[in-house]
């Protein structure tokens, strides 16, 4: 049986299963002359580019959202809590 190339490309999307080493991992996230998107130096796909500058616009706006989400959980706890210590609900069954 023929070998499976081990890069390349499926449907326009690159693929490299290659064994990465640590000079290839961290060359493949900064390159200063490329778009905000390079392929991934292991597995599927595309990744940021951090030595662009809309990269670390999509960070920063991802973290916004996670510490809002974040905020909003701890928030909407604090409110369940102060809902249960309000007056009593009586309850009728017929």
């Amino acid at each position: 049986m023929a070998d499976k190339p081990q890069s390349g490309e499926i449907f326009g999307v690159p693929y490299n299963f290659e064994r990465p080493s640590l000079r290839r991992l961290l060359s493949s996230y900064w390159q200063p002359g490329e778009g905000m998107l390079v392929k991934k130096p292991f597995g599927i796909g595309y990744t940021l580019n951090l030595a662009n500058w809309r990269s670390w616009i999509v960070l920063a706006a991802a973290g916004a959202l996670l510490y809002q989400e974040r905020g909003k959980s701890e928030d909407s706890e604090s409110e369940e809590l102060e809902d249960e210590s309000d007056e009593p609900v009586e309850v009728i069954v017929d």
